[in-house]
């Protein structure tokens, strides 16, 4: 499995971007699926993730409301949708697949990664 994110950029503070990470493989459909990010000098922290079956899902408290994430498994691809963006949101963003479900936070719970992209919000 190959995991490609994109969508990354500079955006001002109370803007929005959309990330969007592709699939390859055969094996996409019946995994939970998150997005990650890491700001420099600090760990990385789960952000969203959703089930592969009735699209179920979970958001760390700092963007439960401004951030939106969705799957189209026919396309093998999962996005996040960040509105208004704030500065302590800057970091590399990363979709992962879930080893099991995609309610685990740790990063230990994921086992394929994509490449990260970069996410930059000016204040």
């Amino acid at each position: 499995v190959q995991l490609q994110a994109s969508g990354g950029g500079l955006a001002q503070a109370g803007g929005s971007l959309r990330l969007s990470c592709a699939a390859s493989g055969r094996t996409f459909s019946n995994y939970d699926m998150g997005w990650f990010r890491q700001a420099p000098g600090k760990e990385r922290e789960f952000v969203a993730g959703i089930s592969w079956s009735d699209g179920s899902r979970r958001y760390t408290d700092s963007v439960n409301g401004r951030f939106t994430i969705s799957r189209d498994n026919a396309k093998k691809t999962v996005a996040l949708q960040m509105n208004s963006l704030k500065p302590e949101d800057t970091a590399v963003y990363f979709c992962a697949r879930a080893v099991g479900s995609f309610a685990v936070v740790r990063p230990e719970g994921y086992d394929y990664w994509g490449q990260g992209t970069l996410v930059t919000v000016s204040s």
